[in-house]
């Protein structure tokens, strides 16, 4: 049986990031303001927990990203299927990542992609052009790479 996984993503700032990776792959923010409310109703949660973004209550330690036509469970907001979870982590990022994504758009929307995403907050690290690979290698707003292609 296969394995059902997410990819987490160890963050400063887990709103703004999700923000952007929700842009960036137009995926969905998820929605966990049910379940955080009926944590704070039951006294399991208390409210330093949570903040408040799109006038609806978030996590302060995490935000996820979903595709939009995967399931969701409706009593939590959890997707199952595609998402990236980003949870704060008090260290900074340090050196290369060990793994990344790669967003393929083909050539014909590479180089316009790149501009939508650098207008999202995104920065051009470099262009690699090699036999077989031509790609874009970009930085998310928190230093995280990953390439365009």
């Amino acid at each position: 049986m296969a394995v059902h996984w997410k990819l987490v993503v160890d963050c400063a700032d887990p709103l703004r990031l999700a923000a952007f990776w929700a842009a960036a792959l137009e995926y969905e923010n998820e929605d966990h303001s049910a379940l955080i409310e009926r944590l704070l109703a039951a006294g399991l949660v208390t409210e330093d927990a949570v903040t408040e973004a799109d006038g609806r209550k978030v996590w302060r330690h995490a935000a996820a990203v979903r595709h939009p036509e995967d399931p969701v469970d409706a009593a939590t907001g959890v997707g199952h299927g595609r998402r990236v979870l980003f949870q704060a982590v008090p260290e900074p990022k340090q050196g290369k990542n060990r793994l990344h994504m790669d967003l393929h758009f083909g050539p014909e929307r590479r180089d316009a992609e790149v501009e939508r995403l650098r207008q999202l907050g995104a920065t051009v690290l470099g262009t690699v052009e090699e036999p077989g690979s031509n790609h874009v290698v970009m930085a998310d707003p928190e230093g995280n790479e990953f390439c365009v292609q």
